[in-house]
Parts: C-alpha cells; structure tokens; sequence
C-alpha cells in the first residue's frame, strides 16, 4: 500500500527530494529521484541503504568512484530498434560515453569488490563489450567527424574531392591571372557567393569572360563571374560531395544495424549509471545533513538519539544557527508517546522529525541520527499535521480532521505508525477531547505505533493509565520561559499558560481572573505539572553527574582489574619458575652425590644402577604432566595444545587433591609457624597468618596467600 499523497506532503519528503537532486548530474538520476517512493520489504531497504552508505565511503577515501555523467540514449535506443533505421554521429558518440562510462566503472568495481560489495552487485552480471566501442571508433574520429577509411568507396571519393578541390584552386587562379593581366576585373578582383569563389568582372566587360553569371553588386558596376573551367570542377566537386553524404548515410545505417542486437545491453548499461547518479546524489545529501545508516531492526521499534530534521538542519547551518537534536523511543513497550506543552516549544518538529526520518530510511535516504541509533520498517506511514480547512470541498478544519480520522481507523494495525499534531482540536474541548480519547484507545488496541501533540488533559492521563503509552514534554525554563527543545519522556507538559500571558505582559489582575473562571482542581494539575517539571530539570543535571563519576569510577575499577590480573600472572609464573629450579637443584645434589660416591670407589655398574634410578625417578614424574610424550600435531597452533594439555593437567590436580584433602585434615591441623609446602612443590615456606581458609606463606625471597587445603606440613 503506498504512503499517502498527504503524509508526503505533511512530512515535506518532496523538499528533501528537490535537495537529493540537486546533486545528480543526468536528467535520467533526476527522474529517478522525482520518482521515488518509500519501500516496504526490509531487504530491499537494507540493500538501498548500503549502497549509499558505500558510495558515501568513498567520498573521505581516496578510492574514488569514476565519472558517471552522460547524456540519454532512450531516444536513440528506440530508433535502432526500427529496421533500416539511421542514427547521426551525435548519437554514436553519446551511446560512446556510455558504454566507455559503464565499462570502467565495472573495472573499478572488480578491483575494488571488497570496499563496495553492495555496488558491485549492480554489475556483477554486466557484459563488457569493448566491441561497441571499437566499431564506432572505426567509423568515427574523436573530432566526431566520419574517418575517410571508414569504407574503401568512401576514401576514394574524398581523394577524388581533394583533387577536384585543387584543380578548382588551380584553374580559377590561372583565370584571375589572366582576366586580371586583361585589365577585366574590378579591383576587389574576386568574392564569394554560395561558398563558390567567382570574379569582380568590371560590368563593360563581361561578355569578355567566358564562365557562368552568379550575381552582380548592387550599383551594377560589378557581375560575379566563375570561371568555365572552374564551373566545371566544381559541378565534379557537387557530384562527388553527394556521392560522399550517400556512402556517409549508408556508412551510418550499417553501424546502427551493428548496434541493433546491443539494444537490452545498452539499456542495461545506461540503468546502471542512472542509479549510480541517485546513490551519488543522495551519498553528497547525507555528506551535507551528516547522514548515516542507523541499526536496521526486523522488530518493531524506533530509537533516534540526537537526531535532526535534515531540512531544518540544513537551514540553520546556511545561517549559523544552532539546530537541537532530538532523543526519542517507540517499541512494544511503549508503542504510543503522547507529548505536551506550550506552543513554539518543539512539539511539532518533534513530530515531523521522526514522520521525515521514517520515509527517508525507507527510501534508502542516509538519515542525521547517532549510530547507536535504531529504525525499523512500517507498511502504513499516515498523518495529520498542520490546518486542514479543505476551501475545495467546503470543509471546516475539525471535519477534515473526522474524515482523516476515519481513513486512520481503517488503516490502523500493528505495521502502522501515526502522526497527529494538536490532536483533538478544532471543537468543543471537552467534547472533542472526548472523541480524541476514544480514537487513541482504539489506535492502542489495535497495537498502532505513533506521536502525538496534545494540550488536552484526558489525553495526558489516559498517556499515565495505559502500559505501553507514555506521557512525554518538550522542556522549557521556568525562568526565562524560553523552550530547551529538549524532549523528556515519562512526564506530560505543563501549558504554561498563566505563566506565558503573564511574561508577555498581561496584567496579573487579568490572570487571576482568569484562574478563578476555570476549576480550581485544573489549575493545581497545571501547577504541579509544571514544578514536576522543574523538578525533572533539576533530576536530570544531578543524573547527568552522576553518571560521568559512575563512569570514571568504572574505567578506574578497570584499570585496577587488569593490574591485578598482571601481578597474579606474574606471580604464577614466578612460582613455577621458582619449582622448576628447585626440582632441578635437587635432581643435580643427587646426581653430584652419585658422582662423588663414583670418584671414591669407581664403581661403574653402581654409577650407571644409580644414574638409572635417577632418570626414571624424573621420568616417572614427567609422566604425571604428560608433556614429553605429548606429540603435537603440526597442523594444530601448538599454544592451543599447550593450554589444551594445562587444563588436563589441572583435572587431575584437582582429583589428587580431592583424594588427599581428608587425609590432611586428619593427620595435620596447620598452625601459625608450621614449615609447609604447596602440592607437587619442592619449595618450604612458614606460615605468617591464618584467616579462615587461607594461610599467608613466607618464602624467605617473597609471600604469598594460598588455600590452607593446597599446603602439606614439612616435619
């Protein structure tokens, strides 16, 4: 279903349009764009956008795209397709452009597939055909004129042109020598007439010059002569000039036949760069408005944060003027957001800002959001903004609003989002307050998402009692009484109302008045809106400190982590360094006791006996980590084997452990003072402290906290 004329029109999407093209440099990318239309399938959507967003790329790289400007073919296109059919040389070269045009942008993009893998898509099933270029460049020259050799007839008629051309220049000045030497000619001696050079024969003598009369001046003094033998010569030349515009014209007709089976490629080939001009333009729009494409969701929900109405944008940055951004949330949660408060405050930018944003994303229009920022796909984008007096049909503003009202009631639905600015206005407040509030309950029921703008109360408070709706306002200061253009959700908006008349100079009698006219229970509801408001502004700033030193505190919460994390490496390693060595020290005392006991009786067989019970006492605790028979597998990383093999070795710690765990417990009760050691460690350290289940252990060269259940008593 498409969007409607009026949201369109609403939302001013064709002002966004006009801005787009702009930028587009063919009359084709501009039909184009006068041609686009919101989209509803989401794959769609998405292909569009990334193909914007890749052109946009490389407008801040130096991987630029090549030119894409050309000329329409459509025209000629459809003249090839008539049998017999003849195109002119201007056409050749257009239909050139874009074949050269098409062919290097296909050669950019395989060169550079991986940057721009969406374009790419667009060419990817392309044909280069070098052949078209080929057989116009045989016929045409880059002067755009026909080449002589463009046929064997043709170059003997231009040789034959040339020659006549000089015996034209050769007999007609042996004439002028002659006549002139006769004392015939006037003293301008020659002109031109049709392009024909003839003489300025004196008028008494012009039955003395042989040749044909062309005019004479206007005095009658003087007649235009050509020479015979030049008349003839040039007679040949007027042949031999329409035998060249007939091989000329046989010449061309051959090469539009050659074109002819080339039609659907061409055409092909001049989509592509038509579409290549709309992503070009709207990558230069975006590049204005700082347009990004924001998180594509499939779920229903739209999260802009700090985002701007691009035309606004625009303006204000041509006058340097500050454009506020906007923050705000629709999801299944909170479908319906109704916002309130004074006028001249936002509400409405608010509104058009979210509408505007909708449609541009869904035609593939880069938008001026955060990148954090979420979007999702509706089928029924509807509206009502602004004053709708139809003068046409004779109707006032509230009956275009029930008619537009009624439209809305039969398109609502879950894919639906609505836009009303001022909602309910334009009848009796209660009344049409009344009507508004059953219209929003059935928009509810009907699980609609939408904005909006409302100064009615039972709107505000209907906002409060339903779940998944919200109240929302657009902040001002209550000092100045000027607008923040701030939207805070959550909270309805005070009207201002007293407060404005009063700051614009009405007298306060006046407003008292006024007060007492209209329930006191009204006026207090007002009232505390506004200095629940005051109160939200003063929540906000305390809220905004609070998190910066929440987020100081965390980054130096982490910088502690990753410290800590380093020291208990470093300490890790320094203990199983420190094991090592200790294990090698004891094995290299055993093995010097075995030397020494060798040196005094020379025993052999008993060294060698020893030397073995040595090895195979290493060796049976080399099996326990298994790390020599480990073959490691060389297509495998070998630190993954390695932390592979760690992690075994852990387990069955851990079993030993387990298995050891009660036998300890029982044999020994540690105690400040006792000599201990870790499991599987040679090293013996005193224990400084107890606390509950851990134990500080002195090394002597440095302390350590271990669990008491991993330390063995040392007699």
């Amino acid at each position: 279903m498409p969007i409607p004329k009026k949201t369109l029109e609403d939302l001013e999407f064709n002002l966004v349009v006009e801005a787009i093209s702009k930028y587009c440099v063919t009359s084709l990318g501009k039909e184009l764009l006068n041609d686009l239309d919101p989209q509803y399938e989401f794959k769609n959507i998405d292909f569009s956008l990334n193909l914007v967003s890749e052109y946009l790329s490389s407008l801040y790289n130096d991987n630029n795209f090549p030119n894409h400007g050309f000329e329409s073919i459509s025209k000629d296109l459809k003249i090839i397709e008539i049998e017999n059919s003849q195109l002119d040389i201007e056409s050749f070269r257009k239909i050139k452009v874009v074949v050269e045009l098409t062919i290097s942008h296909i050669k950019f993009l395989k060169k550079s597939k991986e940057y721009y893998k969406n374009i790419f898509l667009l060419i990817e099933f392309l044909e280069v055909e070098k052949n078209i270029i080929t057989e116009i460049n045989s016929v045409i020259d880059k002067f755009g004129l026909i080449k002589d050799n463009a046929s064997i007839d043709l170059l003997e008629i231009r040789k034959g042109i040339n020659t006549t051309k000089s015996k034209i220049r050769q007999s007609f000045s042996t004439a002028l020598n002659s006549y002139n030497a006769s004392g015939y000619l006037d003293e301008i001696k020659e002109s031109t007439i049709d392009n024909r050079r003839v003489l300025a024969v004196k008028a008494m003598y012009r039955r003395k010059v042989k040749g044909q009369m062309m005019g004479s001046s206007k005095t009658g003094i003087i007649v235009y002569i050509e020479p015979q033998e030049t008349l003839v010569q040039s007679r040949k030349l007027q042949d031999f000039l329409y035998d060249e515009d007939q091989e000329i014209k046989r010449i061309l007709k051959e090469l539009t036949s050659f074109l002819r089976p080339y039609i659907s490629l061409l055409k092909n080939y001049q989509s592509y760069l038509a579409k290549i001009d709309v992503i070009y333009s709207k990558a230069k729009y975006a590049n204005e408005i700082n347009g990004i494409k924001p998180n594509l969701s499939r779920d229903k929900v739209i999260f802009l944060k700090n985002a701007f109405h691009p035309l606004l944008y625009s303006n204000n940055k041509s006058l340097g003027i500050k454009t506020y951004p906007q923050t705000i949330e629709l999801n299944k949660g909170n479908r319906i957001i109704v916002i309130s408060g004074p006028n001249a405050g936002g509400k409405s930018i608010t509104l058009k800002t979210i509408g505007l944003l909708q449609l541009m994303i869904q035609s593939g229009i880069l938008v001026p959001v955060h990148q954090q920022s979420y979007m999702s796909v509706f089928q029924n984008i509807v509206s009502d903004i602004g004053d709708n007096q139809s003068i046409e049909n004779q109707l006032s503003t509230y009956s275009y609003r029930l008619k537009n009202m009624n439209n809305f009631l039969r398109k609502c639905n879950s894919e639906t989002l609505f836009l009303i600015d001022e909602f309910g206005t334009g009848s009796d407040p209660e009344l049409g307050g009344a009507l508004a509030e059953i219209f929003l309950e059935v928009f509810y029921e009907r699980k609609s998402f939408g904005v909006i703008t409302t100064h009615y109360s039972n709107l505000k408070l209907l906002a409060d009692e339903l779940p998944n709706m919200s109240n929302a306002n657009m902040q001002f200061n209550d000092k100045t009484l000027e607008p923040t253009f701030n939207l805070i959700v959550g909270q309805a908006g005070s009207s201002f109302t007293f407060e404005v008349a009063q700051k614009n100079g009405i007298p306060y009698s006046i407003i008292n008045r006024a007060k007492k006219k209209i329930e006191r229970g009204k006026v207090r509801f007002d009232a505390t809106i506004a200095k629940l408001q005051k109160q939200r502004l003063e929540l906000d700033k305390t809220t905004s400190s609070l998190k910066d030193e929440e987020i100081k505190f965390r980054k130096e919460n982490e910088k502690l982590d990753i410290t800590n994390n380093k020291i208990k490496s470093k300490l890790i390693n320094y203990q199983e360094l420190f094991d090592s060595n200790q294990r090698m020290i004891v094995a290299g005392n055993k093995l010097n006791e075995i030397a020494q006991r060798y040196f005094d009786n020379n025993k052999k067989r008993n060294l060698v006996s020893e030397v073995l019970k040595l090895v195979d006492t290493l060796n049976s605790k080399r099996k326990k980590t298994n790390f020599s028979n480990t073959k490691l597998d060389k297509n495998k990383n070998t630190q993954e084997v390695l932390n592979n093999e760690l992690l075994v070795i852990r387990k069955e710690k851990k079993t030993n452990k387990s298995k050891a765990l009660n036998k300890k417990k029982v044999l020994v009760e540690l105690k400040l003072g006792d000599k201990v050691r870790l499991e599987d460690s040679t090293s013996v350290g005193t224990i400084d402290k107890i606390e509950k289940n851990n134990a500080t252990v002195n090394y002597g060269t440095f302390i350590t906290k271990v669990d008491l259940n991993r330390l063995e008593y040392v007699k």
